[in-house]
């Protein structure tokens, strides 16, 4: 086990399992095996990871989340509580669909509000927000704000999370971006 990691007597982690230092794994929580989590990650009550899921540094799982095999987390993804990662596209109680199951990746510092639902196969890209209530049912694109049923962009947001102004100007830390070809970018000189 690393250094510093917190794991509540509730919860149960299995064997072959990687915890990155830091890493606070809160009540009645399940890490099934083969799962790698990083360092300075915060890990909610009642979440279930795994079996082989891969999740970044500095992410943070609120409460009441199932991440499944073939979901990847990448740095400092927020996931809100009760939001949901599907992994098959069409379930059947009855038909044994674990063979199908489709990736699903959430970017660099990308937040995923509570009750959201992402469809599995899909990507959300870095730093991108995705609002509560949400269903992400096609790629998302990075720094994009999206709400809605099905989800659909409304503007974009900075890696700080604020809603940047037609200037694309960040109002927190002045951080400049710039579209091409459709895409939001950070300006070069603001990279770092």
């Amino acid at each position: 086990m690393s250094e510093g990691v917190f794991i509540h007597p509730t919860a149960i982690v299995d064997p072959d399992v990687e915890i990155g230092a830091e890493t606070k794994i809160w009540h009645f929580t399940h890490i099934l095996s083969g799962s790698r989590i990083g360092r300075r990650c915060v890990i909610g009550q009642n979440v279930m990871i795994g079996p082989g899921v891969r999740i970044g540094d500095g992410c943070k799982i609120q409460n009441n989340v199932s991440v499944y095999d073939g979901v990847i987390l990448e740095e400092d993804v927020f996931c809100g509580p009760s939001m949901v990662f599907t992994n098959v596209l069409l379930p059947r109680a009855h038909v044994d669909r674990k063979a199908e199951f489709l990736p699903t990746i959430v970017r660099r510092g990308a937040s995923i509000g509570a009750n959201a639902t992402v469809v599995c196969g899909h990507s959300v890209g870095e730093y991108a927000m995705v609002g509560a209530g949400c269903v992400v049912s096609r790629d998302v694109p990075a720094y994009a704000l999206m709400v809605g049923v099905p989800a659909h962009p409304i503007g974009w947001v900075s890696r700080s999370g604020e809603r940047l102004r037609e200037d694309l100007i960040c109002p927190r830390t002045g951080e400049r971006y710039h579209l091409l070809n459709g895409a939001l970018e950070l300006a070069a000189d603001c990279s770092g």
